[in-house]
């Protein structure tokens, strides 16, 4: 099943567990949001928008907020010394599709809890998880620097006569 969604001005074909960048969507990584601007849903019994489809919605998880890569817009008038240079770098969200959801259903507990990204260790195991490392590394041998040498460079010719 797919479906046809506008999030941030832009229109995006989905389908589920998809991963996307887009724009315009707010919430925190790890969040489920549910996009209802739905123009069509696909699939055994395609359902087209008018613009909208009534009832229907896709559920999606933030992964993450970043920033695209820098793009220069430089404009210069030739002979009149005058040059503009500015850079930018568009923000997006990263998103994955967690669900489509029809008939005004709303997003399963398990399509919640699919993706979220596990809790870190507690504190106290991390104590212990720093001592390890400091062991190995006290136990483990310096390498000994070898000595460098250099390449010999081929012999200079002498002189040639009457030249200085």
């Amino acid at each position: 099943m797919f479906a046809v969604v506008k999030a941030g001005g832009k229109q995006y074909r989905v389908a589920e567990d998809d991963v996307l960048k887009v724009e315009g969507i707010k919430g925190e990584p790890g969040e489920i949001v549910q996009l209802s601007e739905v123009l069509m849903v696909g699939g055994d019994s395609p359902q087209l928008g008018a613009p909208l489809v009534s009832g229907a919605s896709v559920a999606v998880e933030i992964v993450e907020h970043g920033r695209g890569p820098k793009v220069i817009a430089f404009k210069k008038r030739r002979r009149k010394n005058s040059r503009r240079k500015r850079g930018h770098r568009q923000d997006f969200v990263l998103i994955r599709i967690s669900e489509i959801l029809t008939d005004g259903k709303s997003p399963t507990k398990e399509a919640r809890g699919k993706h979220v990204p596990k809790p870190k260790a507690d504190v106290a195991a991390g104590d212990e998880a720093d001592a390890a490392p400091k062991e190995k590394a006290a136990a483990k041998p310096k390498a000994q620097a070898k000595p460098q040498s250099r390449p010999k460079s081929a012999p200079k010719k002498p002189a040639a006569p009457g030249k200085k």
